[in-house]
């Protein structure tokens, strides 16, 4: 599952829990993170900076996944961070997968449905099913 810790996504971490309930399988909640490049800052560059903001990022993961946690205590959920293109490292987390759960912005276009960069990155790149849901 594709966790955005910047976004309500009630509705994803629900299926994705009750789903990994339901076929009594492990559940991976998978965020990336990159640094803005206006921040100055290269995680290469500066490996102190990329440690303490993938800490702060963890934590905020944990804090969001808690709730869950707690409400289905026999999914056994593994939570992973990852510094870069949230597409790119979705879409390698996802080996082995049996389903991939992923949430969309809803954007109103007179063009219809959009669907982002990490949505069509999964949907294209991913040998498992795949589920979009529109976040709350």
């Amino acid at each position: 599952m594709g966790v955005d810790i910047h976004q309500a996504c009630d509705r994803v971490l629900a299926f994705a829990f009750e789903e990994a309930s339901r076929r009594d399988c492990a559940l991976r909640a998978v965020h990336s993170w990159k640094l803005p490049s206006a921040s100055g800052y290269s995680p290469v560059l500066r490996p102190s900076v990329a440690r303490e903001v993938d800490r702060t990022v963890a934590q905020m993961l944990d804090d969001m996944l808690m709730p869950w946690r707690l409400k289905f205590p026999d999914v056994r959920l593994e939570e992973k961070t990852f510094i870069g293109s949230a597409g790119r490292e979705l879409v390698q987390a996802t080996t082995g997968a049996d389903l991939v759960v992923i949430g969309r912005r809803i954007r109103r276009s007179p063009m219809g449905t959009h669907l982002g960069p990490v949505a069509h990155a999964v949907l294209h790149h991913t040998a498992a099913p795949v589920a979009v849901l529109a976040h709350d």
